[in-house]
């Protein structure tokens, strides 16, 4: 890791306003690229399994998650002298914090006490293609209106997937609502966070939004202490430390040191394989049975999303 965050130091410990150049057109991107997937795969399992029993709550799993982050980036920003955010970038990173920090996490974590790992892994693939669309409008680009269309034929893919697992219209749950609420969150903290890593650093970001959001989570973490004192097995502690090393942070380094090396377009769509993976390891770590709805459903939302995607990065834009 050391090395990961001197070769990022160099080129960002001075905030710039200007993109960061493509370090270079080799496999190693993708590889990065994969290695943070690779990471954010485990996390929708690990979840479910730290709730599983009732031991640890969803409130504290999601909090207290973040508070280990937190604690592990304001030591790297620390140890590394990292030049602190200025004026309008303190808010830009409240927005990344509330999504990615705040939102994506707590809402995963309460979704996850009743829906199986692999029906969330399928909902949350959605979330390539709703990042594309708040990148869109948050950037203020120009696409085709073949964008467009695979965006709402994801969307609407996805809702019915969520409702036939659920037993029909009637059936959607509250579970649903709030993985798409995380895929909302989590798409706008994904695109605030890529336009304002150009200005402070891919990881300063996401370490940036972890301190910002701290006080906050620790109080959050305080009361869901006080309210269900935390009891988990030593699995469910490990899967909780996972989350909270791995997940919210470390693969973050990954992820966008990959997306820093290029070419961002090609790993952005390693993403992809995530809810594919996320799907196995349900399997592999919770005996959840794959099913053949499961299958098709994340076949699907899968090709909508990677449709949109592609749709997105290959269309022409005007300046």
């Amino acid at each position: 890791m050391r090395e990961l965050l001197s070769s990022d130091m160099t080129a960002h410990s001075s905030a710039t306003l200007t993109a960061s150049p493509v370090l270079s057109r080799t496999h190693s991107g993708l590889l990065w690229g994969l290695l943070g997937v690779g990471a954010f795969s485990f996390t929708v399992p690990f979840t479910r399994i730290a709730v599983q029993s009732g031991g640890l709550s969803p409130l504290f799993i999601g909090s207290g998650r973040a508070v280990i982050a937190s604690v592990l980036a304001a030591s790297a920003l620390a140890i590394t002298r990292q030049r602190r955010p200025r004026g309008v970038q303190w808010t830009r990173l409240a927005v990344v914090a509330a999504g990615v920090v705040v939102g994506f996490p707590l809402l995963t974590s309460f979704a996850l006490t009743s829906a199986p790992a692999s029906h969330g892994a399928v909902v949350i693939a959605l979330l390539p293609a709703a990042t594309a669309v708040t990148a869109v409008l948050r950037g203020r680009e120009h696409v085709s209106s073949r964008f467009w269309i695979m965006a709402i034929v994801g969307s609407v893919v996805a809702v019915a997937f969520a409702a036939v697992q659920g037993g029909g219209l009637h059936g959607l749950h509250r579970s649903d609502l709030l993985l798409f609420g995380a895929v909302v969150a989590a798409a706008i903290g994904y695109a605030e966070g890529g336009l304002l890593a150009r200005e402070l650093g891919p990881w300063q970001t996401v370490s940036w939004a972890l301190v910002v959001s701290a006080p906050v989570m620790l109080a959050l973490a305080g009361v869901a202490t006080v309210q269900h004192p935390p009891t988990g097995t030593p699995v469910e502690w490990a899967s909780f430390a996972y989350l909270g090393v791995v997940s919210m942070f470390l693969g973050f380094f990954a992820w966008y040191h990959g997306l820093a090396i290029g070419p961002m377009a090609q790993v952005s769509q390693v993403q992809l394989v995530q809810p594919v993976l996320s799907i196995c390891w349900a399997g592999l770590f919770l005996r959840e049975q794959i099913t053949w709805p499961t299958v098709l459903g994340g076949v699907a939302v899968i090709a909508c999303a990677g449709l949109a995607v592609r749709t997105r990065l290959t269309s022409p834009t005007r300046p």
